[in-house]
């Protein structure tokens, strides 16, 4: 809490090296890299009732949300969005946690703002979970670097508090960017050539609840994998997207259907383009009525 007692404006720096962003439809919120940008500058509010709480408002003056939203079908994050009740709630409300140099943002209900990693569509986007595989612990971890500081005790606005979940649009609003830093430099978005992996590429889609696909014939995401086997390569997309127990599947030349990869792959590293479905979809359930899992 320490960090933000006397803050008036931050912004937060994930485990990516990314800032928490406020989008300019004024709802969505992900990663972006350029934190000098004011959508990635937030307003700290202090609530007198309690002395571990606080809220975050962005330059549209609209409050960092935990909703109840899924990111996507199946997985267990949900969406982190700016709203501005009519009457403010538990949701737009967070707990500090001090973790060494960093801190973790925990909702009312104990899951942890969390910066999303791996392949589209996870990648920089920004959820509230609870990390269950060990690769994805940073995730929640946060640097806070104070860009205002607070004179006097801050007061947060007169709006009464309720735990309704009751939103309305509210007019944007620009607050001025005078900022004082006490933390690093932002960094820089240099890329350099990555090393040369061996393996085979191996494009994909995510697949519709009923296991249509857009675009399909567009050559869609990649990644490299080097192996043969059919469990690694699921393991590896968990890891690469955040999408826990997806089945990977192919596409019959024959009729054109859906079916799960089993064993392993073709010999000899060859380029693949296989179709991800979610375990919770239609197509998923469909495949065990027929007994393909």
């Amino acid at each position: 809490m320490e960090f933000f007692q006397r803050a008036k404006a931050v912004r937060l720096r994930s485990h990516h090296d990314k800032y928490l962003h406020a989008e300019d439809d004024e709802e969505s919120v992900n990663q972006e890299r350029n934190g000098s940008s004011k959508n990635a500058k937030w307003i700290v509010e202090l609530i007198p009732e309690y002395d571990n709480i606080i809220r975050l408002k962005s330059c549209y003056n609209k409050y960092l949300t935990a909703s109840n939203q899924p990111l996507l079908l199946g997985v267990t994050g949900r969406k982190v969005v700016q709203t501005m009740p009519r009457r403010l709630d538990s949701s737009v409300e967070w707990e500090p946690i001090r973790d060494g140099a960093q801190v973790k943002l925990k909702t009312r209900y104990g899951n942890f703002l969390r910066a999303n990693g791996g392949l589209p569509p996870w990648r920089n986007s920004v959820t509230h979970d609870i990390p269950h595989r060990s690769s994805t612990q940073d995730w929640i971890l946060w640097d806070v670097d104070v860009l205002e500081i607070q004179i006097g005790n801050p007061t947060p606005p007169p709006i009464p508090h309720s735990d309704s979940l009751d939103f309305e649009s509210s007019t944007p609003s620009s607050p001025s960017l005078h900022s004082h830093r006490f933390s690093r430099q932002e960094s820089t978005d240099s890329v350099g050539s990555p090393p040369k992996m061996e393996g085979r590429t191996i494009y994909y889609h995510v697949a519709e609840d009923n296991g249509d696909v857009d675009d399909e014939n567009v050559q869609g995401y990649s990644l490299v994998f080097n192996g043969n086997d059919v469990e690694q390569l699921t393991r590896k997309f968990a890891e690469e997207t955040g999408l826990d127990g997806v089945i990977v599947c192919s596409r019959s030349p024959l009729n054109g259907k859906l079916y799960p990869l089993r064993l392993h792959l073709p010999p000899n590293n060859v380029t693949m383009q296989v179709v991800l479905v979610l375990p919770s979809s239609k197509v998923a359930k469909e495949f065990e009525e027929q007994g393909l899992l």
